[in-house]
């Protein structure tokens, strides 16, 4: 077809599955198993109907803009705030990397990166993480159109040392470092506390990991005020009304309950700390992990017979065809229960 030579063509991102079979046990997509906290529930069944008819407020001038300032306590001009953090970091691409030198990010990391550089045409070269799958710094000091990485990486789990993420900021004052801390409540520490000290760097958040609303597609990123400014000018050329009524009021209940938010932390990181003794006894070996999922290859079973093993038993874990990681299994930390079926499944499959 001849209008297909104006097309651009471009390989997708690939999620992990959503089965719609009622009883599976879903480990594939570092959601959050617990509910949002109980504000939420009461949020919703208040939300006025009526008040949908109308377009939404502006994310950055919302009780929504507001919690947070509060919680991470900073201004509200140095927040932003997308649906979901995929929106934040797609709209960060489209800002801060116009350079014809190419944007650094790691060869094993968050694979939604090098489909926003091929959708917008920007320039971009995958650096190799080490043989423990670490960051080397060293490789991010050298000219380059901007920065990105995930701390925790994923689908490693593994972190950087802020004194590390700090290097990499310092050595590239001449464009924007986006440090991606969608598990970082996880036992992580954010670099937050580096915005005030480096003008151009950008860390991004989301609700859909340790707030447990990956369904109401909340994101939000913090930094200088000039680096948020050029942000919303970016967005509101492409659709001014980007946050949805409803997920404006939820997201302000689920800020609030700090003390729910960090019980569920708690739990997982727990849960998770017994998982990783459970998955050695059966053969397994890892990073050590600061998200809510581990990245284990068994010892003699290739990863791949062990996730269409687990599948058959309607238990879904992320395995990749990948170079570097094909034999690897990125499980996402579940209930105890849930997991109790995971070894269950593990003790028939690796004997």
């Amino acid at each position: 077809m001849k209008w297909e030579e104006n097309v651009r063509k471009v390989v997708p991102y690939t999620p992990g599955e959503q089965p719609q079979k009622a009883g599976v046990i879903k480990l594939n997509t570092n959601e959050n198993p617990y509910a949002p906290a109980p504000g939420v529930a009461k949020a919703a069944a208040a939300l006025n109907v009526e008040k949908l008819r109308l377009y939404p407020a502006f994310p950055e001038k919302t009780e929504l803009a507001e919690a947070l300032a509060a919680r991470y306590q900073i201004g509200t001009d140095q927040i932003f705030i997308g649906v979901g953090s995929d929106d934040v970091l797609s709209i960060a691409f489209m800002t801060f990397f116009q350079s014809d030198k190419p944007v650094f990010f790691p060869d094993i990391t968050y694979s939604f990166y090098d489909v926003w550089a091929d959708v917008y045409g920007i320039p971009y070269e995958k650096k190799a993480l080490d043989a423990d799958f670490q960051i080397c710094p060293a490789d991010y000091c050298k000219p380059n159109g901007g920065v990105i990485f995930p701390n925790p990486n994923a689908p490693t789990g593994v972190l950087m040392p802020l004194e590390k993420v700090e290097e990499i900021v310092a050595a590239n004052r001449d464009v924007v470092v986006i440090v991606d801390e969608a598990y970082i409540d996880f036992g992580g520490t954010s670099a937050l506390p580096l915005i005030d000290k480096y003008d151009n760097l950008l860390v991004v958040q989301t609700f859909s990991k340790s707030r447990s609303m990956a369904g109401m597609r909340i994101g939000f990123c913090m930094g200088h005020p000039a680096l948020i400014r050029y942000l919303n000018d970016v967005k509101y050329s492409v659709n001014s009304y980007t946050l949805n009524t409803a997920a404006l009021a939820l997201g302000v209940e689920a800020v609030r309950d700090e003390a729910y938010f960090r019980e569920c932390c708690q739990k997982i990181i727990q849960t998770r700390e017994k998982a990783e003794e459970e998955l050695t006894k059966r053969g397994f070996s890892f990073p050590k992990s600061y998200a809510n999922f581990i990245f284990a290859s068994h010892k003699t079973i290739p990863a791949r017979e062990i996730f269409e093993r687990l599948k058959e038993n309607d238990i879904y874990v992320r395995w990749w065809n990948k170079e570097r990681i094909d034999n690897y299994l990125r499980i996402t930390i579940g209930t105890d229960e849930q997991m109790e079926a995971l070894y269950r499944a593990l003790n028939e499959i690796c004997g």
